[in-house]
């Protein structure tokens, strides 16, 4: 087993990971062109972003990766039909592959003494391997880092940003189906884990769900199941029809959340939030989830599929977010590449 070295990790310099609705100074995205990410659906999913950014701006800085020049002109051009100015986009063009932010990206931290921001910078082997022209995209913190130069820490293990998700105090949740799985790291057991975890984020306290739901490449990412939305509530991703795939899934999830504990050995408040239905392609289902939410500094940003629950999931969160707008985003196509809003967005706390 890899022996994790304790000097001068995030940790002890007294850096931690705040939770998502706390303030930031900016979100990270990548604009979409994979044709095999999105077969016949890039110029519906470029769409979906001019809709995103448009949403996200007058809240927050937007950080945009373009391939190219011709890139970051389309892109431009977009972001104008669709309402957003692009003046006011901070582009940056570098070689990626692929959308996928949260899981290549940096996770920030800020520390709680002096208020500095810096960055952790882990590997991304795209899901335990599954594609390897999507692997280069773990370079992404180095090039990002070479212009905000602040401290940057390497744990030197695979992890990505949609696995877990914080309530800011100390508490992290994640999924036994993602972080064990022998195609992540194989020299680490469950203990191994949990201490990279709390040296690298600052969390104290670890809350493991068991699988993700069906149609999800990256192994149960716990960003479609299960999301804090302040430090003692938890929204669980909730699969009323007992005949469909994800009922059994989801209903374990929930009664372990049920018997689980925050930091302090309190009781969360767990609330249902109900699934889209079946969403699905030639292939098979696809991770369509209300639980993919973006929390912005105005906005939280909630993918929509044309579902009757729709209505009722967007309620669901307004309720837990009364002092932001809540902003429906039909990702019918952006959901044809495994992921949705969350999947695409990092961001970047206010220091």
């Amino acid at each position: 087993m890899l022996k994790l070295s304790l000097n001068n990790t995030p940790k002890k310099l007294g850096y931690f990971m705040p939770a998502e609705w706390e303030l930031h100074d900016a979100i990270w995205l990548s604009w979409p062109h994979d044709p095999i990410t999105f077969p016949h659906r890039v110029e519906k999913v470029e769409k979906t972003y001019g809709e995103i950014i448009k949403a996200l701006r007058p809240g927050e800085k937007v950080n945009l990766l373009v391939k190219d020049s011709a890139m970051k002109q389309r892109a431009q051009d977009i972001l104008k039909q669709s309402g957003a100015n692009p003046d006011e986009i901070a582009f940056h063009i570098y070689d990626y592959a692929d959308v996928w932010f949260r899981d290549y990206g940096p996770i920030f931290l800020v520390n709680k003494k002096s208020g500095g921001l810096a960055m952790s910078h882990w590997i991304f082997n795209a899901w335990g391997g599954k594609y390897e022209t999507l692997m280069p995209d773990t370079h992404i913190p180095e090039f990002i880092n070479r212009s905000m130069n602040i401290p940057c820490f390497t744990p030197g293990i695979v992890l990505e940003g949609g696995s877990i998700d914080v309530n800011g105090k100390g508490t992290l949740l994640t999924t036994e189906q993602c972080l064990l799985n022998k195609n992540r790291n194989p020299h680490l057991n469950k203990s191994g884990i949990e201490e990279y975890l709390r040296e690298y984020l600052g969390v104290t306290h670890i809350i493991w769900l068991k699988n993700g739901i069906e149609g999800d490449d990256t192994d149960g990412h716990i960003d479609d199941i299960a999301r804090f939305v302040n430090p003692s509530t938890v929204l669980c991703a909730y699969e009323e029809n007992r005949n469909d795939i994800n009922y059994p899934i989801l209903h374990e999830n929930y009664e372990i959340l049920l018997h689980a504990k925050d930091q302090n050995g309190n009781r969360l408040n767990v609330i249902k939030l109900p699934m889209p239905g079946a969403v699905s392609d030639a292939e098979g289902a696809l991770p369509a989830s209300y639980a993919n939410f973006y929390i912005g500094n105005t906005v939280v940003l909630v993918p929509v599929f044309g579902h009757k629950n729709d209505v009722k999931a967007l309620d669901i969160i307004q309720q837990q977010f009364p002092e932001r707008k809540i902003v429906g985003i039909n990702c019918s196509d952006l959901v044809y590449g495994l992921g949705t809003l969350h999947c695409i967005s990092q961001q970047q706390p206010k220091a």
